[in-house]
């Protein structure tokens, strides 16, 4: 973990606490935010390069989607980057943001017990959902670490 993120978790534990595991969230997370960008950033460049000559209204609204595009990804992986799960002796705790860091945590129950659930594609790719308390979290990578 960088140390700005492990900074920005330091702050949120309790003396004595140890982290046990510290995790980005799995690289499937951007699959959805960059398929999106990626078809607005095709149907934009299909208006610029079209119709632009015939029809330059057109070509503008291709070239602000292009531009949605670009931010569109840049928000994503900013989110993605900027997001630490982490999971200590006494809880889970997940920490996110950019401009304002927000933080939500949930006591481990007796015995640290966390709820792990994988689909197959999760299996396959290596990611799931962690579950602890009211806490849940997506796209955690390789959550059989949890259990271990």
């Amino acid at each position: 973990m960088r140390p700005a993120n492990r900074k920005a978790v330091r702050r949120y534990l309790d003396p004595g606490e140890r982290i046990r595991l510290e995790a980005r969230p799995h690289g499937a997370a951007l699959v959805r935010p960059l398929l999106r960008a990626l078809v607005l950033a095709v149907g934009g460049g299909a208006l610029v390069v079209y119709a632009m000559p015939h029809a330059w209204p057109l070509g503008v609204l291709g070239a602000l989607a292009l531009a949605y595009a670009a931010f569109t990804t840049l928000r994503a992986v900013l989110a993605w980057d900027r997001t630490v799960l982490v999971v200590t002796s006494a809880k889970l705790l997940v920490v996110h943001g950019v401009v304002r860091r927000r933080a939500a945590s949930a006591a481990l129950p007796a015995g640290g017990a966390v709820e792990v659930d994988q689909g197959l594609l999760g299996r396959l790719l290596g990611y799931g959902t962690v579950a602890a308390g009211d806490l849940e979290v997506p796209y955690v990578p390789d959550p059989g670490r949890l259990v271990r």
